[in-house]
């Protein structure tokens, strides 16, 4: 089994810049993921992010998990399993186009600020690498923000995660598989504790923790964007007897009013080859997403399949 596509960040400045925006362009045609070095976000600042991350949890949030755990075990021993369930402690911080970090309770002012700080630092990569996967798929720079736009530019908000020690990790998974929903998920995790997969070729593959690094992966909304040349991608979170692990997942997405659709580019460009084009559907992305919520752990087809559907009624 190949291994996760690993990204040198650095190299796209050299002469290994065109082996390197090839291995980008196979990451998120074949993977859906990758692994990225060097991508300009302060190691200072992610020991930071890390560090108070990891101490607001055991201040603020262990004790109340503790009560989960001890209900959720009793429940699972009961069931034998338990298959709608997250072993995962969570919070919401909202970015653009508003912030709401100032209304999350409990958070320390210097957590809010390291925050903030972390947020505009990967609001900026993030449109770098939209701006790489233009080049890659021969779309004019701008072209894949333009797309996230609306008529109030994109979604961008975090979803900050621990997954702590789990006495029964036959019951209970940290995170059920799932693709992500919107556009593109940067996530920085623990590199001490691993538990992410992603289905690949039918069988499941470690995302290996790594020290500093960013890991990236595709939405559905970039799946129908290339019209299935970039594919959105199955992955989990597998509980863990040891450890807790840290997961800060920041997600890029389209405004909600922002009208999804296939780039006509790519479409233009398929039939030019004579080949037989199927093309994804056209929504309204806050329509996808009421969807979504109530399918997010079942396969994505049969979601672009009912808004596929929807179109042709309202066409």
């Amino acid at each position: 089994m190949a291994s996760l596509p690993i990204i040198n960040m650095v190299k796209l400045d050299g002469e290994e810049r065109q082996a390197t925006m090839s291995k980008l362009h196979d990451a998120c045609e074949n993977w859906g993921f990758f692994e990225l070095l060097n991508h300009g976000i302060s190691i200072e600042l992610l020991d930071k992010v890390e560090g108070m991350t990891k101490g607001h949890y055991k201040k603020c949030m262990e004790q109340k998990f503790k009560e989960f755990a001890k209900q959720a075990l009793e429940r699972g021993e009961e069931l034998d399993t338990i298959s709608n369930m997250d072993w995962e402690s969570t919070f919401f911080l909202k970015h653009l186009p508003q912030s709401n970090i100032t209304g999350i309770p409990d958070l320390e002012d210097e957590y809010r600020e390291v925050m903030k700080e972390f947020a505009l630092e990967l609001e900026k990569l993030a449109e770098r690498l939209l701006d790489l996967l233009c080049e890659n798929l021969g779309l004019e720079q701008g072209y894949l923000k333009k797309a996230f736009g609306g008529s109030n530019g994109p979604t961008f908000g975090t979803k900050v995660s621990n997954y702590p020690p789990c006495p029964r990790p036959e019951l209970f998974k940290g995170l059920r598989a799932h693709t992500d929903a919107g556009g593109l998920i940067l996530l920085f995790q623990d590199d001490k504790v691993s538990g992410l997969q992603l289905l690949k070729d039918g069988e499941w593959v470690d995302v290996p923790p790594m020290r500093h690094s960013i890991v990236v992966n595709l939405g559905d909304q970039l799946e129908v964007i290339t019209n299935g040349k970039y594919k959105s991608v199955m992955h989990r979170v597998v509980a863990q007897t040891d450890g807790n692990r840290m997961s800060i997942a920041s997600f890029y997405n389209p405004g909600g009013d922002a009208v999804i659709y296939p780039a006509p580019a790519l479409i233009k460009e398929e039939e030019e080859k004579e080949n037989e084009v199927t093309t994804y559907p056209k929504f309204v992305f806050e329509d996808y997403m009421k969807l979504y919520v109530a399918q997010k752990f079942q396969a994505k087809e049969p979601r672009f399949e009912t808004m596929k559907a929807l179109e042709s009624v309202g066409a």
